[in-house]
C-alpha cells in the first residue's frame, strides 16, 4: 500500500507536527516491547527446537527492533525548527528513515535466502523440529497482525507515510510468521525440507518489501511530485482565492510527508503590484491552512479580460513566498 491510498482513506482532519511526532513516539514504543518479546522467545525456542524458519522470522522480527528505534531517532529530529543551513526544516529525515528501513529489509532479506538456500543443498542435514515451535509461531503471527493493525490505524490517523513504513514492516513479519507456522507444520507431518523453504520465502517476502520501501523513499528524496489528486485540490484552493483569474505550472515536490508548492497565479493586470502582491499573499494562506504544505512560493502573472480592445500593457510579474 502507498501512502497516497492511505489519504484517499483519511478523512481531511490536520494534525500539528507536535501530535504527528507524539503518536509516532508512542506507536513505536508499543512495537519496540512487542519486539523486544518476540526476537527472545522466536530466536531461544528456534534454536531448541532446531527450527531454522523460526529463526529467520526471529531475525525479522529483531529487525523489526532495528527499524522502531530509526523511525523514534527520524521522528526526533524530523520535529527540528527550520535553521540557516535548513531553511526548508528537517522534514526528510522521515523520507530518509523509510529509507533505512528498506535498505533494513532487503539486507535481511537476502541473508535469510542465502542461508535458507545453504540448507537446501544439504537436505540430509534439516533436523525434525520440536512441536513447541509451531505454538511460538502461531502467537508470533497473532502479536505481529495486531501490531500491524494499531500501527496502521495511527498512520492514517495522522498521515504519516514513515508509520505507515514501519506498519507494513510489521505486517511483513505476520506473513512471514503464517509462512514459517506452515513451514514447522509441514516438518513435523514428515517432510522436513519444508521447514528451510519456509525460511526461503521469508526471506525473499522481507526482500521484496525491503526494495519496494527502498524504492519509493529515494524517489521521494529526488524530489517527486505528489499525486494528481493532491495538486488539483491545491489548484482549486488557489482558484477560489478571490482575485485570482488563473492558475497554472503548479508544482510540488515531498518534503517528508509535507508538500513544498510553486504556482503562476493569474491576476487583473490593471492592478496595482501591491494589489497583486496582496492577493498571493491571501491565497498562499489559504493553501497553508487547507493542505499539508510547508511552503508556497506564487509567481504573479497579469491576465487581461478578452472582451476589452485595448494593446497589452508591457509585461510586469511579481514574486511573493
Amino acid at each position: 500500500m502507498k501512502f497516497s491510498d492511505l489519504e484517499n482513506d483519511t478523512e481531511d482532519t490536520e494534525h500539528t507536527p507536535q501530535e504527528r511526532a507524539a503518536a509516532a513516539s508512542r506507536s513505536t514504543w508499543v512495537s519496540v516491547g512487542v519486539n523486544v518479546l518476540l526476537t527472545s522467545v522466536q530466536i531461544v525456542v528456534g534454536v531448541l527446537a532446531k527450527s531454522q524458519g523460526l529463526i529467520a522470522d526471529g531475525i525479522h522480527s529483531l529487525s523489526d527492533l532495528v527499524a522502531d528505534f530509526v523511525v523514534l531517532f527520524a521522528n526526533h529530529h524530523a520535529q527540528k525548527d527550520a535553521d540557516e543551513d535548513h531553511p526548508y526544516g528537517h522534514h526528510r529525515f522521515e523520507t530518509a528513515a523509510s529509507l533505512v528501513l528498506g535498505l533494513l529489509l532487503l539486507g535481511v532479506g537476502v541473508g535469510m535466502v542465502w542461508s535458507a538456500v545453504v540448507k537446501l543443498e544439504n537436505p540430509e542435514t534439516v533436523p525434525q523440529v520440536h512441536v513447541v515451535a509451531l505454538w511460538v509461531a502461531g502467537g508470533a503471527l497473532v502479536g505481529k497482525e495486531l501490531l500491524f493493525r494499531y500501527m496502521l490505524a495511527v498512520a492514517k490517523r495522522v498521515k504519516s507515510s514513515m508509520l505507515v513504513a514501519n506498519a507494513w514492516h510489521a505486517r511483513s513479519d505476520a506473513a512471514s510468521s503464517l509462512v514459517v507456522g506452515i513451514g514447522i507444520a509441514g516438518n513435523l507431518a514428515g517432510y522436513p525440507i519444508l521447514d528451510p523453504i519456509a525460511a526461503l520465502i521469508v526471506g525473499f517476502m522481507v526482500a521484496k518489501m525491503g526494495w519496494e520501501f527502498g524504492w519509493d523513499a529515494l524517489h521521494d528524496l529526488m524530489d517527486r511530485s505528489v499525486d494528481e489528486q493532491e495538486v488539483q485540490a491545491i489548484r482549486q484552493t488557489l482558484l477560489d482565492t478571490p482575485g485570482v483569474s488563473g492558475v497554472h505550472d503548479v508544482r510540488t515536490r515531498k518534503m517528508g510527508d509535507m508538500i513544498v508548492v510553486d504556482a503562476h497565479l493569474e491576476v487583473d493586470a490593471a492592478l496595482t503590484v501591491e494589489a497583486g502582491h496582496d492577493i498571493a499573499v491571501q491565497a498562499r494562506q489559504r493553501v497553508l491552512q487547507r493542505h499539508r504544505v510547508l511552503n508556497l512560493m506564487t509567481h504573479v502573472d497579469p491576465w487581461r479580460r478578452p472582451d476589452l480592445d485595448h494593446a497589452p500593457p508591457e509585461r510586469a510579474s511579481a514574486v511573493t513566498s
